[in-house]
């Protein structure tokens, strides 16, 4: 075990990058590891994962999800909302910010979305030379999380754009960029100009919704809507963006998976790529009281790195975790997380990402990946695409 070494940092600089051997060791040697460098514990069996973000108690978050030193603390709240809060504070922000984001407004969201999807699509195979993540899987998340927010349209490419500066690294980068920074500032000044918007004028959109929840008297404020549309807007792209392309990208290394999906298994698609190569594999939490895991004690205080890429490839909860099959049993997946963090939008996220990569296969017939142009986004938090050049064969 000596020579294991771990760092979320390692795995996002090259298209072929693998982190899936070091979680299977991570896994069977040391399940509770720890990197003195950057001062983290690390957990990455599915049962240990499950159970911590299924503690908050425990696991807090209170100061946030992200390892970065600038970004981890008691303000972390302030740019990343309920995530970053335990109860009952996070169940007093959830509980207003649902009522505008209800499984049936999502759900009556399906031939929007689709319409976005097709006359992005179309519009991509028009061009010939097709990018699938810049061209589709980027823009279909963007336009649909606006549109329900009320960002308007010539808005939408810049707040792509920040937010993604915002999570970027640079090779081997620990710390948030200064220019991440400067996004950071400028997203948080689009969504104040925009809550200011609507408090003098009310609208048919998220935001306005927002401002008018309210539970037992209680209502957000507006820093508090702030926090949450950086959040929805940052979090809700990425999420389906690198679904998506991790999606296309897997169908094409395995042609027999692809000849599923082009049959119509689109569902299973979305479910096993989630599993296979999780878009947030890593969420951190701060122990609350000493806990003591596997005979290894985790001092109160200490960061803690749970590993949900890592869990989703245990084979305690997966048979043969390291094939992508979508004929596979459904299984406990914890992409979204579970229990009072569970992401809000994860039924937007799959919604987005069937309905996009539906139309997809109904406007092509194949399609192949040109990866020597090919390249990864470059953050230890999510996983997939920044570019992902493609040849479709139209119908």
């Amino acid at each position: 075990m000596a020579d294991l070494v771990f760092s979320p940092y390692d795995f996002y600089d090259d298209v072929d990058s693998d982190p899936y051997p070091v979680y299977a060791r991570l896994r069977e040697e040391a399940p509770v590891y720890r990197n003195e460098e950057l001062d983290f514990w690390a957990l990455s069996r599915h049962e240990d994962v499950v159970a911590a973000v299924r503690d908050p108690r425990r696991f807090s978050s209170v100061n946030g999800p992200l390892l970065d030193a600038s970004v981890w603390g008691p303000e972390a709240r302030r740019a990343l909302s309920f995530i970053a809060m335990d109860p009952p504070h996070h169940t007093r922000m959830r509980g207003l910010v649902s009522r505008a984001f209800t499984p049936r407004r999502v759900a009556e969201l399906e031939p929007h979305i689709r319409d976005v999807a097709r006359r992005h699509i179309e519009a991509a195979l028009l061009k010939g030379e097709v990018d699938f993540v810049t061209d589709i899987a980027a823009k279909i998340p963007t336009d649909v999380i606006s549109e329900l927010v009320g960002v308007p349209e010539p808005d939408r490419a810049e707040l792509r754009r920040l937010a993604d500066l915002a999570l970027h690294r640079e090779g081997g980068g620990r710390e948030i960029t200064p220019e991440g920074l400067t996004a950071l500032i400028e997203l948080i000044g689009h969504f104040t100009d925009l809550v200011s918007d609507r408090r003098q004028k009310t609208r048919d959109d998220m935001v306005s919704a927002l401002l008018d929840a309210r539970v037992e008297g209680d209502r957000l404020t507006d820093e508090e809507v702030v926090a949450f549309l950086h959040l929805l807007v940052g979090a809700g792209n990425e999420t389906t963006t690198n679904l998506l392309g991790n999606a296309v990208y897997w169908a094409w290394r395995y042609p027999d998976q692809k000849a599923l999906a082009f049959e119509g298994r689109v569902s299973e698609w979305v479910e096993e790529t989630l599993r296979y190569d999780t878009a947030a594999p890593t969420l951190l939490r701060t122990v609350s009281c000493d806990v003591e895991l596997h005979g290894v004690e985790i001092p109160s205080e200490s960061r803690i790195l749970l590993l949900p890429g890592a869990a989703n490839r245990d084979p305690a909860a997966f048979p043969e975790p390291d094939r992508y099959d979508m004929e596979r049993e459904p299984g406990p997946l914890i992409s979204f997380g579970s229990g009072p963090h569970f992401c809000l939008g994860a039924s937007l996220a799959r919604l987005e990402a069937r309905v996009t990569l539906e139309e997809f296969i109904a406007q092509a017939t194949n399609f192949d990946l040109d990866m020597s142009q090919a390249g990864r986004r470059q953050s230890p938090y999510i996983r997939g695409f920044a570019k992902l050049p493609a040849t479709v064969v139209p119908r």
